[in-house]
Protein backbone atom coordinates (compact mmCIF):
# COMPACT_ATOMS: atom_id res chain seq x y z
CA UNK A 1 0.00 0.00 0.00
CA UNK A 2 1.43 3.34 -1.03
CA UNK A 3 1.32 6.21 1.39
CA UNK A 4 0.91 9.83 0.43
CA UNK A 5 4.58 10.54 0.99
CA UNK A 6 5.81 7.56 -1.06
CA UNK A 7 3.62 8.20 -4.11
CA UNK A 8 4.49 11.26 -6.23
CA UNK A 9 1.15 10.94 -8.06
CA UNK A 10 -0.78 11.28 -4.79
CA UNK A 11 1.27 14.33 -3.86
CA UNK A 12 0.68 15.96 -7.25
CA UNK A 13 -3.05 15.18 -7.08
CA UNK A 14 -3.35 16.77 -3.63
CA UNK A 15 -1.53 19.89 -4.78
CA UNK A 16 -3.75 20.10 -7.89
CA UNK A 17 -6.92 19.76 -5.79
CA UNK A 18 -5.66 22.57 -3.56
CA UNK A 19 -5.89 25.02 -6.45
CA UNK A 20 -9.16 26.78 -5.80
CA UNK A 21 -11.46 29.29 -7.43
CA UNK A 22 -11.16 31.76 -4.57
CA UNK A 23 -7.73 33.38 -4.54
CA UNK A 24 -7.71 33.47 -0.74
CA UNK A 25 -8.13 29.68 -0.52
CA UNK A 26 -5.56 29.16 -3.23
CA UNK A 27 -2.98 31.30 -1.43
CA UNK A 28 -3.56 29.78 2.00
CA UNK A 29 -3.52 26.18 0.76
CA UNK A 30 -0.51 26.68 -1.49
CA UNK A 31 1.50 28.32 1.29
CA UNK A 32 0.51 25.58 3.69
CA UNK A 33 1.58 22.84 1.28
CA UNK A 34 4.80 24.65 0.44
CA UNK A 35 5.70 24.73 4.13
CA UNK A 36 4.28 21.39 5.35
CA UNK A 37 3.67 18.95 2.51
CA UNK A 38 6.77 16.85 3.23
CA UNK A 39 5.66 16.24 6.82
CA UNK A 40 1.98 15.43 6.20
CA UNK A 41 0.87 12.06 7.52
CA UNK A 42 -1.72 9.94 5.76
CA UNK A 43 -4.20 11.08 8.43
CA UNK A 44 -3.38 14.71 7.61
CA UNK A 45 -3.92 14.00 3.92
CA UNK A 46 -7.29 12.41 4.70
CA UNK A 47 -8.28 15.52 6.68
CA UNK A 48 -7.15 17.86 3.91
CA UNK A 49 -8.97 15.76 1.31
CA UNK A 50 -12.19 16.03 3.32
CA UNK A 51 -11.76 19.80 3.50
CA UNK A 52 -11.02 20.02 -0.23
CA UNK A 53 -14.33 18.26 -0.93
CA UNK A 54 -16.07 21.41 0.34
CA UNK A 55 -17.09 24.29 -1.90
CA UNK A 56 -14.85 27.36 -1.82
CA UNK A 57 -16.92 29.61 0.44
CA UNK A 58 -17.56 27.04 3.20
CA UNK A 59 -13.87 26.10 3.07
CA UNK A 60 -12.78 29.71 3.47
CA UNK A 61 -15.22 30.17 6.36
CA UNK A 62 -13.62 27.20 8.12
CA UNK A 63 -10.06 28.37 7.47
CA UNK A 64 -10.87 31.87 8.73
CA UNK A 65 -12.64 30.41 11.81
CA UNK A 66 -15.96 31.97 10.86
CA UNK A 67 -17.47 28.51 11.27
CA UNK A 68 -16.42 25.20 12.81
CA UNK A 69 -16.57 21.72 11.25
CA UNK A 70 -19.96 20.00 11.35
CA UNK A 71 -21.33 16.66 10.26
CA UNK A 72 -19.03 14.37 8.30
CA UNK A 73 -16.00 16.61 8.71
CA UNK A 74 -16.34 17.11 12.46
CA UNK A 75 -13.49 14.71 13.24
CA UNK A 76 -10.47 15.16 15.53
CA UNK A 77 -7.91 14.86 12.72
CA UNK A 78 -9.82 17.37 10.57
CA UNK A 79 -9.95 19.83 13.46
CA UNK A 80 -6.22 19.35 14.09
CA UNK A 81 -5.34 20.02 10.44
CA UNK A 82 -7.70 22.98 10.33
CA UNK A 83 -5.91 24.45 13.33
CA UNK A 84 -2.61 24.17 11.45
CA UNK A 85 -4.15 25.73 8.32
CA UNK A 86 -5.41 28.66 10.40
CA UNK A 87 -1.87 29.34 11.55
CA UNK A 88 -0.43 29.27 8.03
Amino acid sequence: MKTHQSDPANRARLRWRSRRGLLENDLILTRFLDAHEAELSDEDVDALTRLLDLADNPLLDLILARTEPEGDIDLPHVRALLSRLRQA
